[in-house]
């Protein structure tokens, strides 16, 4: 039996991850590429504007923006992350995102 841990990306080929979600006027767009119960890999597309509200998350979360830039909160702090940057975000602190123009970034999170 061939199991496969990673969905919905075609295998054995080069890829440019930014052109596997797609920007929509008013809404985030994602594609799950793994999820269980110790690792999750999300693709997101962020109209400007959009965001995720403040939260907190059961693991070590990582951001690496593809393309364009986001205000980022973690805890108090609060950053501005652009393409080819990532932000780490320890598990159990509230943090949350705001496209400032479009944007993409994968979303790695670790679970406990």
């Amino acid at each position: 039996m061939n199991k496969t841990f990673i969905k919905n990306i075609p295998f054995s080929q080069a890829l440019s991850l930014s052109g596997m979600v797609d920007y929509q006027n008013g809404r985030v767009v994602s594609l799950t590429l793994v999820q269980n119960e110790a690792l999750t890999l999300t693709l997101f597309a962020f109209a400007k504007g959009e965001g995720v509200s403040t939260h907190s998350a059961p693991g070590d979360a990582m951001v690496y923006i593809l393309d364009g830039q986001a205000e980022i909160s973690v805890g108090e702090q609060k950053l501005l992350a652009k393409s080819g940057e990532s932000v780490i975000m320890p598990a159990d602190i509230p943090h949350g995102l705001e496209a400032v123009e479009n944007f993409k970034m994968l979303l790695i999170l670790v679970k406990k």
